[in-house]
C-alpha cells in the first residue's frame, strides 16, 4: 500500500521537529551544566576550566562524567546526619584544657589545624614509631588483649588475611571478656572483609561493627552521592589512653589484593596522652554519623599526661569540611621550613599551589627531598606524578624513587623539629574526596626517628636526574602530561 504524499510529509516534519527538540534539549542541558560549573563555589580555576573543556568538546559524555565525578556530593541524608552529629558534639564534650606553649615560628601551623578540625594543640603526649607492619599488628593485639573498657577500630582497608584475622580475633577475645569493641571499615576498601565469615564472627562474639559509606547498588548510589568519597582513615583507640595513627591498613605486607607491588612499606605510631582524646573524638564522630548510637560519653574520660611530653594536634579532614584544608597544611609547612624538608608519599599529584610551594622551598635553599615509589599500583597516578618531575628537578628538589616495594608511608619532616604523619597523600583524592586523619607534632626526638626511617627509604631508592627525564621518549611525556591534565577532573 502506498502512503499518500501528505502522510510522508507529516512523518518527515515529525522527525524534523523531534530532531530539533532533541538538539534544543541537549543544548539546554549542556548550558545548565556549564552554568553549574561556572557558579560552583568550591572549585579551583584549573578544575573549572578542565570541566568546561570537557563539556564543550563532548557534551553527552561530559554531562555523564560530571554527574559521576563533578560534584563532591556525599548525599543529602548523609550530609544532614553529619552536620547534626558535629553540631551536637561540642556541647556534649567536656574535654580538659592542657596548657600548651608553642615556640616562636610554629604557632601559625597549629592555628591552621585548629581552623580545620577545631582541635587545639595539646602537650603531655608520648609517641612511638613502630618498626614495621608486623610489629604494628603485634603491638595492637597486645594492647587490645590488655584493654579493660573499650576498643575502637577504624580502617580504610581491612583484609581477611593473616593480619586481618589476628586483629579480628583480638577484638573477639576482648568482647567476650566484657570490653566494648567497635569496628568500622570502609565500604569499598574493606568490601572483602565485610562480606567474609570474619565479619560475621566478630559480630557473633559481641563486637559492634559498622560499614563506613556503604555503596549498596552502585547504579542507584550515583543518584544520591559520589561512590568514590571514602573513609581513608587508619585509627585505633584503646581505653581512651592509647591510640594508633599512620599510613598502615590492616593487611599483611604482601598485600594479597595487589601482590605485584609488595611489600607495602608503611609507618604507624602509637600515641599516649591528650592526643588520644582527639583521636577518640574523630572515631566517635564517624561512628555516630554511621550508627544510631550515642557514644559521646567516651569524650569525657581523663587521660594520663606526661610532664615533658610532646606537643601534638590531630588534623582530621574530609569532603564535607573545610575546602582545601590539607593543601593549606602542607603548604604552610613548606613555607615554614628553613633548613631541611623531607616528604614520603605513594601518590604525588599536587594542585598548582602545592607544586609551586615545593619548588619555592627548594629554590630558597632548603634541602628539599621527595621520595615516591618506583612502581606505583596506579598507572594513572604514576604517569601524572612524573609529569611534575622536570619542574621539581629544575627547582633543585632531591627526587628519589623507592625500589623494593610500594612505599606507602605518608610522612613529612621539617628542620628536624616538626613532623606531619597520618593517612593523607599529596594528591587531589586526599585533598578533596577522602576522610583523612593526621597528626602534626613538635618533637626533636620523634622527628629525628622519622628522619632515620626516611633515610632507610633513601638507601633503597634511585635518584631521579634531570638527564633521565630529558631522555624520556615523546610518547611517555605525552602520556604523563595527558593524565596530569585529567587530574583536576578525576
Amino acid at each position: 500500500m502506498i502512503s499518500p504524499p501528505f502522510v510522508l510529509a507529516d512523518l518527515s516534519l515529525f522527525w524534523q521537529l523531534s530532531l530539533a527538540a532533541g538538539i534544543a534539549l541537549g543544548i539546554a542541558i549542556q548550558a545548565s551544566f556549564i552554568m553549574r560549573v561556572l557558579l560552583k563555589r568550591k572549585l579551583n580555576p584549573v578544575s573549572r576550566l578542565a570541566w568546561l573543556v570537557v563539556l564543550f568538546a563532548s557534551p553527552g559524555i561530559g554531562v555523564i562524567a560530571y554527574l559521576l565525578l563533578g560534584d563532591i556530593n556525599i548525599g543529602d541524608r548523609r550530609l544532614a546526619r553529619i552536620k547534626k552529629v558535629v553540631a551536637a558534639l561540642p556541647a556534649m564534650q567536656q574535654q580538659p584544657l592542657y596548657t600548651t606553649v608553642i615556640e616562636d615560628g610554629y604557632q601559625h601551623l597549629f592555628q591552621i589545624g585548629r581552623a580545620i578540625s577545631e582541635f587545639s594543640p595539646v602537650s603531655g603526649n608520648a609517641a612511638q614509631l613502630l618498626p614495621d607492619s608486623t610489629a604494628t599488628i603485634d603491638a595492637m593485639v597486645i594492647d587490645i588483649d590488655q584493654a579493660q573498657d573499650h576498643v575502637h577500630v577504624e580502617f580504610y582497608i581491612w583484609l581477611d588475611d593473616a593480619s586481618g584475622l589476628r586483629l579480628a580475633q583480638a577484638l573477639e577475645r576482648a568482647a567476650k571478656r566484657g570490653v566494648q569493641c567497635r569496628a568500622m571499615a570502609d565500604g569499598l576498601g574493606s568490601r572483602l572483609l565485610t562480606r567474609s565469615p570474619i565479619w560475621q564472627s566478630m559480630q557473633d562474639a559481641g563486637v559492634k561493627v559498622a560499614v563506613a559509606l556503604p555503596i549498596g547498588n552502585p547504579f542507584l548510589q550515583v543518584l544520591f552521592g559520589r561512590i568514590d568519597l571514602r573513609n581513608h582513615r587508619k585509627l585505633v583507640v584503646i581505653d581512651g589512653q592509647i591510640s594508633y595513627c599512620g599510613s598502615q591498613n590492616i593487611a599483611d605486607e604482601a598485600f594479597r589484593i595487589k601482590p605485584k607491588y609488595a611489600p607495602w612499606v608503611d609507618v604507624m605510631f602509637r600515641f599516649t596522652g591528650p592526643i588520644t582524646q582527639q583521636h577518640q573524638n574523630v572515631f566517635v564522630r564517624d561512628w555516630m554519623c554511621q550508627i544510631d548510637e550515642d557514644i559521646c560519653g567516651y569524650l569525657n574520660q581523663q587521660v594520663k599526661v606526661q610532664s615533658d611530653g610532646m606537643i601534638a594536634q590531630v588534623i582530621a579532614t574530609g569532603p564535607v569540611g573545610r575546602y582545601s584544608a590539607m593543601p593549606e597544611v602542607f603548604e604552610s609547612l613548606l613555607h615554614t621550613a628553613r633548613n631541611s624538608l623531607t616528604i614520603t608519599t605513594p601518590y604525588y599529584v599536587p594542585n598548582e599551589s602545592l607544586q609551586a610551594a615545593l619548588c619555592a622551598t627548594a629554590n630558597r635553599g632548603v634541602e628539599t627531598t621527595l621520595i615516591v615509589p618506583a612502581r606505583n599500583d596506579s598507572f594513572f597516578v604514576a604517569a601524572a606524578s612524573r609529569s611534575y618531575y622536570l619542574e621539581l628537578l629544575e627547582a633543585g628538589v632531591n627526587l628519589f624513587e623507592y625500589r623494593p616495594g610500594l612505599l606507602h608511608a605518608k610522612t613529612l619532616t621539617m628542620d628536624s623539629r616538626v613532623s606531619l604523619v597520618g593517612s593523607s597523600n599529596l594528591d587531589r583524592r586526599s585533598f578533596d574526596l577522602n576522610f583523612e586523619n593526621n597528626v602534626l607534632l613538635i618533637d626533636r626526638q620523634l622527628t629525628t626517628a622519622i628522619e632515620h626511617r626516611q633515610q632507610t627509604y633513601l638507601n633503597d631508592s634511585d635518584r631521579v636526574t634531570m638527564e633521565q627525564v630529558l631522555r624520556w621518549p615523546i610518547r611517555k611525556r605525552l602520556v604523563n602530561n595527558l593524565f596530569a591534565m585529567m587530574g583536576p577532573i578525576l
